[in-house]
């Protein structure tokens, strides 16, 4: 079938198509990859499990080498254990056989190769081989001559398949290049200081159409046109100087990127995903472990045969085909374990192998089957190289740390996955927490930056001007301050705000931060409330904001200000004078009425009312209400009329208690406060305490 090869260079990714399906990939990524030949140095040797470990460079991981893979060293003693072979610090050349994986480092081998376009020179091998795809008899033994003839001493050669049927003087040449790029190897593996990296192919046009052209592509696509003419200068080299006929040599000229264009990353993103969907509706399930890879064939919804049996043989065979593909395009190695469908006939079973041995031999890393079980699962293996597309292009998930699914254990819901909010019912979605910001104003810009107030509180209203700010919940705050402050603060932010310090700023009552200049002044715009006193107001100040000022900006760094609690005004109180006779004033008091109530108007609060007794006539004609503050300016003389206190008729009980002396009040002492001195007779009382009786009203 023809071939189209896609090379994309700047992302060294080149992909193989066939039938407008990508067969293979080919990726030249990481830190070390298949064929790099270094100078290393040996760190350790485990002669538990006959292995070494072996420095190439890397800081994170070392290289790991086994015994069989010495190469030269195991030549010369062949029985020898690995420790009479290898000696920590001790320079080695080793080659770069698999790459790395998750924690393991880079497999290493000592048995150096050399590929070129039509053979593979091994410095420390011996004799002549040919690739098995060779089937002519005639040319096996042309090239297996022209091998022998050719072969260095003291080294190997291998045949490729590429060089079916071609002249020998290109064979030759190829071989001539590799040997001299084996001598610059030595060269520097003699002057430069281990570890380094030697030799490397960089050129990844080169090891793409070395790898992957063939007589059945018929067309290759470059990214850019310094990529063309360098394809065209190696097909001709291996062509005798001429252009192969029947091959479209072009470069990429959409305006979308060549990976978009020819659907290469969809591919890629596709061979992600577990399921792969088959033609006729079955689909297969891949999952790879780190003991082997999974697969599963699965029948769907394919209706179209007759019987069962049809289903399942068809189902199977499409799933042969694609099993195929997959393995080259995920690149997967090792064990490799498929679970078809069971088929009950024998006869089917064979069939099935077949078909799926004649679609795995297109694959160069040579994939074989092994055996079928009795449980009907197909056992085969295939040979590493490189990395699968799960190591190049996936990587663990952060949320379920590679496990496949998220654990929801009793008593623990951190380990659940959040729900995205467009897919959250609306009663389970979280509300989001007020923001708390410093508001910096700007007087002629406050309705153009109403957001920086959305801080304030649901009660305060952004559209409003300057003026509207003595609005703010802080100023209904003066009744009730420490109830309707602990609310407030338990609805926008809890009670860590209790820590954070507020600055005093006049008119607007706490709970914000002004970034000022210090070469602005304040000039309050609105009406203070009557309950604040003028103390409280800030006073202006070279350093105050004027809200009447263009270029208020903010300052870097702010200072912070400690607040004061607001303190309400106590007003004055006030004296009114109330004429009252004496039997008025005993049944008000027996009544417990206020003697406010004879007054035509009624006070506003009457807790701050002080009530003046006088008997009718003593009232002079501007009395009335006056204020305390006035009262004590004029200091008015005050003359309080003179009671003479009753005796009381009722016999009083007396207490067994000691007696106790009292002083009597001296004369000058009640003359001082309008009283009267009692009679001689009206003094005598028991000293001892008693309890009188309050008066009747009939008395």
């Amino acid at each position: 079938m023809p071939k189209q090869i896609i090379i994309a260079e700047q992302h060294q990714i080149a992909a193989v198509f066939s039938e407008d399906q990508i067969q293979e990939l080919v990726v030249a990524t990481g830190h070390h990859q298949i064929g790099d030949i270094y100078l290393g140095v040996v760190e350790n040797v485990l002669p538990g499990i006959d292995a070494a470990f072996v420095n190439i460079g890397d800081p994170e991981r070392n290289g790991f080498i086994h015994v069989t893979d010495l190469g030269p060293l195991k030549i010369k003693r062949s029985s020898a254990a690995i420790t009479e072979l290898l000696t920590p610090q001790q320079k080695v050349l080793v080659q770069v056989m698999k790459e790395p994986t998750g924690t393991k480092g880079p497999r290493l081998t000592g048995n150096i190769t050399m590929p070129g376009r039509y053979v593979v020179l091994m410095p420390y091998g011996k004799g002549v081989n040919l690739s098995r795809r060779i089937k002519s008899e005639s040319e096996r033994n042309r090239l297996r001559a022209l091998a022998i003839l050719i072969k260095p001493a003291g080294m190997g050669i291998l045949v490729r398949t590429e060089a079916e049927g071609k002249p020998e003087e290109a064979i030759i040449e190829d071989l001539e290049l590799l040997q001299k790029q084996w001598e610059v190897i030595q060269q520097e593996a003699a002057s430069t200081r281990a570890p380094s990296l030697l030799n490397r192919d960089d050129d990844f046009i080169q090891r793409v159409l070395r790898d992957m052209y063939g007589a059945d592509v018929n067309r290759i696509v470059v990214d850019s046109s310094t990529g063309l003419r360098r394809v065209k200068q190696y097909l001709q080299n291996w062509s005798g100087g001429q252009t192969p006929q029947g091959v479209l040599l072009d470069h990429h000229r959409d305006r979308s990127p060549i990976l978009e264009y020819f659907r290469i990353n969809a591919a890629i993103r596709e061979a992600l995903r577990p399921r792969v969907d088959l033609p006729s509706g079955g689909y297969i399930i891949i999952e790879p472990t780190e003991a082997l890879t999974v697969i599963d064939v699965n029948s769907g919804s394919f209706t179209r045969s007759a019987t069962a049996r049809e289903t399942v043989l068809w189902t199977n065979c499409e799933a042969a085909t694609e099993i195929a593909r997959q393995l080259r395009l995920r690149n997967i190695a090792g064990v490799i374990v498929v679970d078809f469908i069971d088929m009950e006939s024998r006869r089917d079973q064979l069939q099935v192998l077949e078909h799926f041995n004649k679609t795995l031999k297109a694959d160069k890393a040579r994939p074989q089957i092994a055996q079928l079980t009795e449980l009907g699962l197909v056992e085969l293996t295939r040979k590493r190289q490189g990395q699968n597309i799960y190591e190049l292009f996936g990587e663990s998930c952060p949320t379920c740390g590679g496990l496949g699914h998220i654990v929801h254990l009793p008593g623990e819901v951190e380990n659940r996955m959040p729900i995205p909010a467009a897919e959250a019912p609306e009663k389970f979605t979280p509300a989001q927490p007020r923001e708390i910001r410093t508001p910096v104003v700007r007087a002629p810009e406050i309705r153009e930056n109403r957001e920086i107030f959305d801080s304030f509180g649901e009660a305060f209203d952004t559209d409003s001007e300057v003026g509207n700010l003595v609005n703010h919940p802080s100023y209904q705050e003066l009744g009730d301050h420490k109830r309707r402050t602990r609310t407030r603060r338990s609805r926008i932010g809890g009670a860590n705000l209790k820590e954070e310090s507020r600055p005093e700023v006049s008119g607007f009552g706490g709970e914000m931060d002004l970034d000022l200049e210090a070469d602005t002044e304040i000039t309050p715009m609105v009406d203070i409330p009557s309950l604040l006193s003028e103390s409280l107001l800030v006073k202006e100040s070279p350093k105050a904001p004027s809200f009447g000022r263009v270029g208020w900006t903010e300052r870097p760094e702010r200072t912070k200000v400690k607040i004061e609690p607001i303190k309400p005004v106590i007003e004055p109180p006030r004296i009114v004078e109330v004429e009252m006779t004496d039997q008025e004033q005993d049944m008000f008091a027996l009544m417990g009425i206020s003697p406010g109530v004879k007054l035509e108007t009624e006070a506003k609060s009457p807790k701050s009312v002080i009530y003046n007794i006088m008997q009718p006539g003593e009232i002079t004609s501007d009395a009335g209400e006056f204020n305390m503050d006035s009262m004590l300016e004029e200091k008015p003389k005050l003359e309080f009329p003179k009671v003479k206190l009753p005796t009381s008729k009722i016999p009083l009980e007396e207490f067994s208690r000691p007696q106790m002396a009292i002083e009597s009040p001296t004369e000058e002492l009640l003359g001082n406060i309008g009283f009267e001195p009692l009679s001689e007779d009206e003094s005598n009382y028991s000293p001892t305490r008693r309890r009188r009786r309050r008066p009747s009203a009939q008395e």
